[in-house]
This record gives C-alpha cells, structure tokens and sequence, in this order.
C-alpha cells in the first residue's frame, strides 16, 4: 500500500474517480495520439453518464486532452481554454459491453488528421485502465513507457520487438499478446521501465507487416499543455 492508496492523488476535485481519473484519461490519451487534439468525440458510459457532469468528469476529460495534469485549477474551464485553442469536442452516451461503470470512448483526430479510438476505464483513486486502442484489447495503466504494436499475425513480429528492446538495453516489464483471429490483425502491449528511443519506434514503423506504431512515453516531469 502506498501513499495514493490511502489519502488519494493531489487533485483538483471533487471526485478521484469521476475528475482526477478522467483527467488521466484525456492525457493519456493525448499523449498516446502523440499529438495536439483538433476534435474529440467523447461518449460517456454507466455513472459517467449518469453523474459525470455533476462531478465535472466532462470538463476533466477535455482538461486532460489538453494536457492539464490532475492538479491544475483551470481543469473547471478546461471548456473555455479548448474553445481558445480551437479544439472542437461534443459528448455523447453510449452502452458499452461489459465495461467498468466508470468508462469513456474517445474518438480522437489530431491536428495532422492522425486518428485514435481510445476506451479507458477509471478504477478509483485517480488511476486509469486503458482497455482498448483502435478496438482491439489491451490493458495498462500508463505507468510505464509502453509501446503498442499493431501488426499481421504472423511470425516473427515479437522476436522483432524483443531484439529491438534488447539492443537497446530496455528491459520489458510486462508483455500482452492480443489478436482478433489466427492470421488476422494483431497488437503488442509492451511496458518497459526505460524509454525507448525516438529512432527505434521509427526503425519499427518501417518493417514489414508493422500496421501501427504507438508510443506513450513516461518522461519524468510535467509535460507541457496546449494552454
């Protein structure tokens, strides 16, 4: 048990599930687009829905696609500064299957016309499951440098990852495997406890039967904000 476990995160409120959660989400969410959010279609499911707006959880998801960290007191006008920076959002309900009650679809487009559809969950005390990318499964908290793999399964593509990660010193912490059918589409979820560099992810991006590469990067220190 640690710190977080037992007094909650530093937070704007009210809510560590339905605000500090839902920050998170939008940044890591941001962070994984890899780039500026020029429109967010954001569909709410179960409390969410039900009581996000009273807790804030609609101007906290926005906050965090901006950028803003949990603690930052503009998150209560995150509406007026997304406005600003011509980030167009609109909200929507949604029945998502067998998600958390705390759950969120996101459909983000970037500013290059970069696309990324993002369904996360806040499970309490500020943290966050991401639960799937682009709908295909995964499962991580964006505690850790991860790096997701979208490729054909066939073989050859985790040897590829794994010697990529072992030239460069990066130990993997944890590895998910997902597919939707023998020789379909599959993805790589791979936490690491270093950062991979920025060349390696290209070099990935370049092989054969890689489809998509993203990476959320764990850099220590405050990220800058769109605002």
């Amino acid at each position: 048990m640690n710190l977080i476990d037992i007094i909650g995160p530093v937070m704007v409120g009210p809510s560590s599930s339905h605000t500090a959660g839902a920050v998170r989400i939008g940044l890591i969410s941001r962070r994984l687009l890899g780039e500026p959010v020029a429109d967010a279609q954001i569909y709410m499911h179960g409390s969410f829905a039900a009581t996000g707006k009273g807790h804030g959880t609609d101007r906290a998801l926005v906050a965090g696609l901006l950028g803003m960290q949990v603690d930052d007191e503009r998150i209560p006008h995150s509406f007026e500064y997304a406005a600003s920076k011509n980030m167009y959002f609109a909200f929507h309900t949604i029945e998502l299957i067998d998600a958390h009650p705390n759950s969120v679809k996101l459909e983000l487009v970037g500013e290059s016309g970069k696309q990324l559809e993002i369904i996360a969950a806040s499970v309490g005390g500020g943290q966050i499951q991401i639960c799937e990318i682009d709908e295909l499964t995964a499962n991580f908290a964006g505690n850790y440098p991860t790096l997701v793999v979208h490729n054909q399964d066939q073989p050859g593509h985790v040897m590829c990852v794994t010697t990529l990660l072992a030239h460069r010193s990066i130990n993997i912490a944890t590895m998910q495997l997902f597919r939707h059918a023998r020789g379909g589409y599959a993805v790589m979820v791979v936490e690491c406890d270093q950062e991979i560099p920025q060349d390696a992810i290209d070099w990935l991006r370049k092989q054969e039967g890689i489809i998509k590469v993203t990476y959320l990067s764990n850099m220590t220190g405050r990220e800058a904000s769109d605002v």
